[in-house]
């Protein structure tokens, strides 16, 4: 037992001091966001070389990691150069590139000899396409009306070199190898890409002269449509009335006769009148709420 004891103990100091000489064999890099690119590919084989070495967790391991991820957020900001276009915030772009750092940081094996760069730009450009694809469309559609989009513009570029400043829908499918119904279906997803405010001046005629604003082209909502639908629906109630009761109301609402002056019309007192449309009224609002 004491012998199994001390292998034991001498293999936990012998792991121990292989960890510790790893430890010690990472270099320090003070400021590692300002180190050059070029410094930073040299010092991140060395980084990734002692990573494999350490183990997940420990100190040691955090730090060559964050420091490789310190050191190559050069190569986020130069892929995000490529999106500062796309009308989103130069910082939040940043962002969403350092997660596909990370991910190839993650991911890179140095034993295959590959150069980082190479292997971590795709990752990079990667998570910031997949941000645009999935956050940046007003209204969702698939993602295969998505990347047709970006499909569909190149194509038009290209028949815009070639002298065809207005392709058709038949050009287009021609230039994709695709079905019209497909492209038409692409280019209304098109639409949904972004969303215009409806307080935006129409332009006529040139930029300088404006017409009023897409507001103006929006319909409201027609209160008398309503008035229609519930004379509709009262129509067919109106008819089993008895003619005094059907008299009354053409009075009261068709000619807009006060109860006094039906009362005058028909022979009647005022307070009959009233007494006579307050029944009209709750048999007609009974016949209506039994049909609901």
């Amino acid at each position: 037992m004491a012998a199994a004891q001390a292998r034991i103990s001498v293999n936990r100091s012998d792991r121990d001091a292989a960890h510790e000489a790893a430890r010690s064999s990472v270099p320090r890099v003070e400021e590692a966001q300002r180190v050059a690119p070029q410094d930073a590919r040299r010092l991140s084989k060395v980084f990734f070389e002692r990573l494999s070495d350490l183990e997940e967790g420990t100190p040691e391991y955090q730090y060559a990691r964050n420091t490789l991820i310190e050191m190559n957020l050069s190569l986020v900001r130069y892929v995000a150069r490529r999106f500062r276009s796309r009308g989103q915030e130069m910082e939040d772009i940043i962002q969403v590139g350092t997660i596909g750092l990370i991910k190839a940081i993650d991911r890179f094996d140095v034993s295959l000899e590959n150069e980082f760069t190479t292997f971590a730009i795709p990752y990079i450009t990667g998570e910031i396409k997949r941000f645009f694809r999935d956050t940046t469309w007003s209204v969702h559609v698939p993602r295969r009306l998505q990347e047709l989009r970006v499909d569909l513009a190149r194509a038009r570029e290209e028949l815009e070199g070639r002298g065809n400043p207005e392709p058709s829908v038949a050009e287009l499918a021609a230039q994709l190898g695709l079905g019209e119904d497909e492209v038409i279906e692409g280019l209304v997803a098109c639409n949904g890409y972004d969303a215009g405010s409806i307080d935006r001046p129409i332009e006529a005629g040139g930029s300088e002269q404006q017409t009023g604003l897409v507001a103006d082209l929006i319909g409201n909502e027609d209160p008398a449509l309503a008035l229609a639908e519930d004379l509709h629906a009262l129509k067919p109630h109106l008819a089993q009335l008895n003619e005094r009761e059907r008299t009354l109301l053409e009075l009261r609402f068709g000619s807009e006769m006060t109860q006094t002056e039906i009362g005058e019309e028909m022979g009647l007192s005022q307070m009959h009148v009233s007494r006579l449309l307050t029944r009209t009224y709750a048999t007609l609002r009974e016949s209506l709420l039994a049909e609901a």
